[in-house]
């Protein structure tokens, strides 16, 4: 059996391993394709009957180019790259990798709040550049520090990753007001449940880990920042067209936004003319929440667990059926 991943390095890029994978069968693994040029993927599943992939398409024609693929695998959560409603209609099983970060992307979120309430590396910076050295004083800060502990944390979108965060949070004093369709008993415990509009105005600090649905693309626009304190924090480690840009980037630059953390924007990788590049008080990282080695050892573990499923005639983690 051919197995081909489309898009392996961002998973693997050298510190994991393929070998249990290819003990299921011939396996070939590019590290990157095509994004726009279908006639590239086509090429390279020529033959296969397992496609793998994490952000190359595979659509409509390259279906009907590789008659012999009988079922494709994400290396992702998120499967919007793939046709799933074409794949079902001609058989082929799409699975995702249900969870695997929710340590992970809950830690970071924390990460780039702690970054903006204490600027810990423009200060070691700082000291190395000798500011230090020279000061007048035993002490100095470039920016106002903020403590944390007896501050709101508005949580949008409260399942597992949600709930992470609200735990991490609760730690380290803050309360948590969560917003979310379903409310369950395990987010009782780490937060109180509340109406949108609650949340906003109540929240020192909104982090968002919802999905991408029609009615959550952009919940944080120029109407609901402007039911938010003035000087809220806001959070967004989980997709980017959850926010309006432009919309986030003025209230950054006008101080009604203290300040910003986001690892991920509407458009990946970033386009140069991002407001938020120029914005105010804006921390942007690569999408990398989902990174850690730990994290990418259990999609690789996933994935070699949703093949064996296909070959067992019983494919787990489908999403297309």
């Amino acid at each position: 059996m051919k197995i081909v991943v489309l898009d392996g390095y961002t998973e693997n890029p050298g510190d994991l391993s393929w070998g249990e994978l290819e003990k299921l069968g011939d396996v070939t693994v590019y590290e990157r394709t095509s994004l726009t040029d279908e006639e590239e993927a086509i090429r390279r599943l020529e033959g296969a009957e397992v496609a793998i992939t994490n952000k190359t398409p595979i659509t409509r024609r390259v279906m009907d180019s590789c008659p012999q693929l009988k079922y494709i695998s994400m290396l992702a959560t998120g499967y919007n790259v793939v046709d799933a409603d074409y794949a079902r209609e001609r058989g082929i099983p799409l699975s995702n990798i249900p969870t695997y970060g929710t340590a992970a992307v809950g830690q970071f979120a924390i990460a780039m709040l702690l970054e903006i309430c204490h600027h810990v590396a423009h200060h070691s910076q700082s000291v190395h550049e000798g500011r230090w050295e020279a000061c007048a004083d035993w002490c100095y800060w470039d920016y106002p520090l903020i403590e944390l502990d007896g501050k709101s944390m508005g949580i949008i979108g409260f399942g597992r990753i949600g709930q992470q965060t609200g735990r991490i949070a609760k730690a380290l004093g803050m309360k948590i007001l969560a917003y979310d369709s379903y409310p369950n008993d395990a987010g009782r415990e780490i937060a109180e449940y509340v109406d949108l509009d609650t949340l906003l105005a109540s929240s020192d600090v909104i982090a968002l880990h919802c999905p991408l649905f029609p009615e959550t693309r952009g919940i944080i626009n120029r109407e609901t920042i402007a039911k938010m304190k003035n000087g809220v924090i806001i959070l967004n480690n989980s997709r980017g067209p959850l926010v309006v840009e432009q919309d986030l980037a003025d209230a950054l630059n006008s101080g009604k936004v203290y300040a910003a953390g986001v690892d991920v924007v509407s458009t990946e990788p970033i386009r140069g003319d991002n407001p938020l590049l120029t914005a105010k008080n804006c921390i942007i990282t690569p999408h990398i929440s989902w990174a850690p080695k730990e994290s990418r050892q259990r999609i690789m573990d996933t994935v070699v667990s949703n093949v064996k499923s296909y070959l067992a005639g019983a494919p787990a983690n489908v999403v297309n059926s």
